[in-house]
């Protein structure tokens, strides 16, 4: 019977999950009015919203809060804009809020946040298709009006870092209805001709409606479309525009636009001379260690000396030449030993030899040695010899044994 029974933190857990599911609530706009409004020193606000039927319980995280541009007082009527959540711990829901403004721009936040949930589907704002910024562009182009504050800091900036840095402003208009048109014209003319590396669209601070050129649809497609990567330099800090979503980089102003685009000349001389200074050091150091080791080589006793390389050399090649001298006659005497031996053997093969015992050989005068009595007839012409010479006789008769 207890099978179906939670916990508290699991209702909690479940109810959270029944409502961030709803997407009714994870983008929605609450008119009200402001109580109980508390800043802390973390900059996160807490506060609640009211109107005559109930109260909904709202926070406003640091990082959201740094876009206020008013300082919400209790009794205030506002537009909060986020989403509806639940703080499981307590087991409470909330408007977790990302932007609140006067009443009276709630029409505009509400086309505001329709087209950004637009674009953002089509993927106009995914990372994976913002352009890097060149490293060191040699034109830049500006796009805004010739006449604001935005303009003055884009050029004083840009030439500060880099007075050789080429500056091209193509004026448009950046308020009122033609605003938008004039913008997304100078951004596809700039991309059509190639004028420049790298582009900056933007202008100074302003309301809502005096930035509103920046959130129209035709603006930000231009920006999304472009091949050369764009800057947008929209208002202050705290102003933030569709154009900046769509932007390949988003500056808090047109100065700092002016810093991200525009190559530091003076830092990188600087960093050119630190690059020389350590390559100097670096060969003075290597300069500095061969001196040292060519006065320890000119006090040793190779240079010294010279000689003494060779001591060794010359005792070893004596000794060699001795190994090799009695290794020589021991061979030669082994030679002669054994020379001797097959010089007796030899000898005592020799039929000359045998002659000196006493013995002869008799052959015919043609050469034939005689063996028989039968290899002579009487008066052939034969020849003995014996150990000191030949005899020369003619046979009388021949016996037979």
């Amino acid at each position: 019977m207890y099978d179906d029974v939670f916990s508290v933190s699991q209702v909690n857990r479940l109810l959270k999950s029944l409502v961030d599911d709803d997407r009714r609530l994870a983008n929605i706009q609450v008119r009200g009015e402001i109580s109980n409004f508390k800043r802390y020193s973390s900059g996160h606000c807490y506060f609640t919203l009211k109107d005559a039927g109930g109260v909904l319980k709202a926070v406003m995280f640091k990082s959201a809060a740094r876009t206020l541009r008013f300082e919400p007082q209790n009794g205030d009527t506002v537009i909060a804009v986020g989403r509806i959540s639940v703080y499981e711990r307590d087991g409470v829901y909330q408007l977790y809020t990302d932007l609140m403004l006067p009443e009276g721009t709630g029409a505009l936040m509400l086309a505001f946040e329709e087209l950004k949930q637009k674009l953002l589907q089509e993927g106009l704002f995914d990372e994976e298709r913002k352009k890097p910024l060149p490293v060191n562009p040699k034109t830049v182009g500006i796009i805004t009006s010739p006449s604001g504050a935005a303009v003055r800091d884009l050029i004083t900036v840009s030439r500060r870092r880099n007075s050789g840095i080429k500056l091209l402003l193509y004026p448009v208009r950046v308020q009122g209805s033609e605003a938008p048109a004039e913008i997304a014209h100078a951004i596809e003319f700039m991309n059509k001709h190639k004028l420049a590396d790298v582009l900056i669209v933007g202008r100074g601070g302003g309301s809502i409606e005096e930035l509103w050129a920046f959130n129209e649809e035709i603006t930000v497609r231009a920006i999304a479309a472009s091949q050369i990567p764009i800057v947008s330099a929209v208002g202050h800090e705290t102003d933030f525009t569709l154009a900046d979503f769509a932007a390949d980089k988003r500056a808090a102003t047109p100065s700092q636009a002016a810093e991200l685009v525009v190559a530091d000349a003076g830092a990188y001389l600087n960093y050119v001379k630190e690059l020389q200074k350590r390559c100097r050091n670096t060969v003075l150091k290597q300069l500095a260690a061969a001196e040292s080791s060519l006065e320890r080589l000119q006090g040793s006793w190779a240079l010294t000396s010279p000689q003494r390389l060779l001591e060794g050399r010359m005792q070893r090649y004596d000794f060699a030449a001795a190994q090799l001298k009695q290794a020589f006659n021991t061979l030669l005497t082994h030679k002669q030993h054994r020379c001797g031996m097959l010089a007796a053997k030899l000898d005592a093969l020799s039929p000359l030899t045998v002659l000196a015992r006493g013995y002869t050989v008799t052959e015919s005068s043609g050469g034939k040695i005689i063996t028989s009595t039968g290899d002579v007839r009487w008066g052939d012409e034969i020849i003995t010899q014996v150990g000191d010479g030949n005899i020369i006789s003619v046979v009388q008769h021949t016996e037979e044994r």
